[in-house]
């Protein structure tokens, strides 16, 4: 049984996970609006990814006699002032995100909850990767000019990426 502090948490995270899809559905239209149709398939996988997420922590709390309760979801930005800042605005919501993780973690050990602290290690491992790919997106981005070639360029690989992680 998941105790009243650690319900109240999972359900923000629920609710976090919630705002990263409709987050990175908002970048996929804003990429796809401007020409990014690779990146715009990145970040609607991203969608798709987080929306997994968000179902899995669903599942877990109804697991363990929890509740879980979806809130009001802010509405994301809608536009960024360019694809570099709108992989660095994704960099930065994955590492609160992981702050996030990491905050349930040390809950769920001060309660001595090792099943929930069990089962959100693999979030913490899905962090990691998380920022280890957009920290190489923009590594990549930051090679290559952002002069008009540069966006093809970048683009381009952006979409290797995504269809990689498609199949």
């Amino acid at each position: 049984m998941l105790s009243k502090t650690l319900t109240e948490k999972l359900n923000q995270q629920i609710n976090h996970e919630s705002y990263s899809v409709v987050l990175y559905l908002q970048m996929a239209a804003w990429c796809a609006s401007k020409g990014y149709d690779g990146c715009a398939l990145f970040y609607r996988l991203q969608a798709e990814e987080e929306k997994q997420h968000m179902e899995k922590l669903f599942e877990y709390m109804l697991e363990t006699g929890g509740l879980p309760q979806l809130g009001n979801i802010p509405a994301p930005p809608h536009a960024w002032e360019s694809l570099r800042a709108a992989f660095q605005a994704t960099l930065d919501h994955e590492s609160a995100v992981s702050r996030d993780i990491s905050k349930l973690v040390e809950i769920a050990l001060e309660e001595k909850d090792f099943s929930t602290f069990n089962f959100l290690q693999w979030y913490v491992a899905e962090q990691h990767e998380e920022e280890h790919k957009l920290t190489s997106i923009l590594d990549r981005i930051d090679m290559i000019t952002a002069e008009g070639h540069g966006h093809f360029t970048i683009d381009r690989e952006i979409s290797r990426l995504a269809h990689a992680k498609q199949g």
